[in-house]
């Protein structure tokens, strides 16, 4: 899709030449819709006229369709109420008014913000992903799926004084946007359709697109390496592991990497401590970190800022069968540290630990882990944050703001030593779970045993990877904010 800024004062966008054209207008108050008074008179007036029939709300989200209006060159216009004039607000207000269009003839969409505040990089960024979001649709396996949209440019109406920023926020957008796609799309395919050897493809199709350098070792590699824990939940599947590493070089050798970690469960029954059958379709959705970390690549070649960054990813299915693990087996990690395995079920953490403890040899600047890891984190916080682990407290701010800065929230949540007790076993360095209660911490504090060596992060994204019901489907979540902090280590 073709994303532009166009140098256009309000009072001209009357006559701006598009096929539709989204009027953003904050609410003044709560009263009414405010705009800005330099609009032309019909734009003005169908603003205030909509508001006085009781046709346009005053209220954040709604919206209203007008065809072919007299006095205005596009031949659709739609009036959108934000709620604020924050780059939040503005990207609800765009995804609103894409869809109203999106299923119509329009192939050229114009945006203009009518109100007082001046746009920023943040404000075009969110428009190329809201954009983005608005028109998504999978299509891999539903050759019947509905056309996708007709729009294919989207031209952001701004001042000159802002163009300059607007147009680096187009950039930073179009990457992250396309990470994000990529990481729902690969999210969405079924079980069948994306297993670990096709993650290994999307790595090496990424290295061959933007000469990245990516590694992928086999069962025998990781048997070398001493991977106990990874190869224990590989043991019950027919499909063979695969364990990636992409590196981006954009800075001296001598500078650390930033390292992501990605869990790539492509399908998680819960092996012998198997899941119940209902909504078990969606543990297809068990690789969104991994998913997530091969979007944040994507974005991160084609930004290319000064940094390195490597991208580490241990992929297998979590199925029951005659070689499957046990509960009550003890596994050795490539630590050497033993792991009595008590629920089947609790893998992620067994296959990303191996993974932890491999990142050590790159010298890290900081590690972040990213996975679907626990049920108990959509307990504690639902589906809008990610749940955020550390005991870095410079790290821990740096991921916040990265969060807000990409519009992809998170909140930290507690690392104290007391929970370290329910990983306790008798037979064996650790349990592999504790108490049900605190589990999205339990979780986190098994990982943190393997990153002494390093600076650490751990994003638990089982609420916010993806939806479920009429929306279902992958959300591509964290691309936004692992790229923001990423490139916040270049600066």
């Amino acid at each position: 899709m073709d994303f532009r800024i166009q140098v256009s004062s309000p009072d001209s966008w009357a006559d701006v030449a598009c096929d539709a054209l989204v009027l953003i207008v904050p609410a003044d108050g709560g009263h009414q819709p405010a705009h800005d008074p330099a609009l032309p008179a019909v734009l003005a007036l169908a603003v205030s006229d909509a508001t006085a029939q009781g046709d346009l709300s005053p209220k954040a989200g709604k919206c209203l369709y007008l065809h072919r209006p007299v006095g205005v060159r596009a031949a659709r216009v739609v009036i959108v109420v934000a709620g604020a004039d924050t780059p939040k607000a503005f990207k609800a207000a765009v995804v609103l008014g894409i869809q109203q269009l999106k299923g119509g003839g329009s192939k050229h969409v114009a945006v203009g913000f009518a109100g007082s505040a001046a746009l920023n990089d943040a404000h075009a960024e969110a428009l190329v992903t809201a954009v983005l979001d608005a028109t998504y649709l999978y299509r891999h396996t539903k050759p019947s799926a509905p056309a996708a949209s007709n729009i294919a440019k989207v031209t952001l109406l701004c001042s000159k004084a802002e163009s300059k920023a607007l147009q680096a926020g187009l950039v930073r957008g179009q990457a992250i946007g396309a990470g994000v796609l990529l990481a729902r799309e690969w999210a969405n395919r079924p079980g069948n359709h994306c297993t670990p050897t096709h993650l290994a493809q999307v790595a090496r199709k990424l290295g061959k697109d933007h000469e990245l350098k990516v590694e992928v070792l086999d069962r025998k590699a990781c048997e070398k390496l001493g991977m106990g824990s990874f190869l224990s939940v590989a043991q019950g599947s027919a499909e063979p592991l695969r364990f990636i590493v992409a590196r981006y070089d954009g800075a001296a050798k001598s500078v650390p990497p930033v390292v992501l970690v990605g869990k790539g469960i492509t399908f998680d029954t819960g092996g012998i401590s198997l899941k119940p059958g209902a909504e078990m379709d969606e543990m297809k959705y068990d690789m969104g970190g991994a998913a997530s970390v091969l979007g944040a690549l994507r974005a991160v070649a084609e930004l290319k800022p000064k940094l390195n960054l490597v991208c580490i990813i241990p992929s297998c299915e979590n199925m029951p069968g005659g070689n499957a693990v046990k509960p009550g087996d003890v596994v050795t990690s490539m630590s050497g540290q033993t792991i009595e395995i008590l629920n089947t079920d609790a893998e992620g953490r067994l296959i990303l630990c191996d993974a932890l403890t491999y990142a050590e040899r790159f010298k890290p600047a900081v590690v972040v882990d990213v996975a679907t890891l626990t049920g108990a984190c959509v307990v504690a916080l639902g589906h809008h944050h990610s749940g955020l682990f550390t005991a870095d407290d410079t790290v821990a701010t740096q991921m916040l703001a990265a969060a807000q800065a990409g519009l992809d929230p998170c909140w930290r949540m507690p690392l104290d030593e007391e929970y370290d007790e329910g990983l306790k076993s008798h037979y064996a360095d650790m349990a592999n779970i504790g108490s049900r209660a605190g589990g999205a911490i339990t979780a986190a504090m098994f990982l943190r045993r393997f990153t002494g060596k390093y600076r650490w992060a751990h994003l638990d994204i089982a609420g916010s990877a993806w939806k479920s019901g009429a929306a279902k489907g992958s959300t591509g979540r964290p691309v936004s904010l692992l790229t923001h902090f990423v490139l916040a280590q270049a600066a």
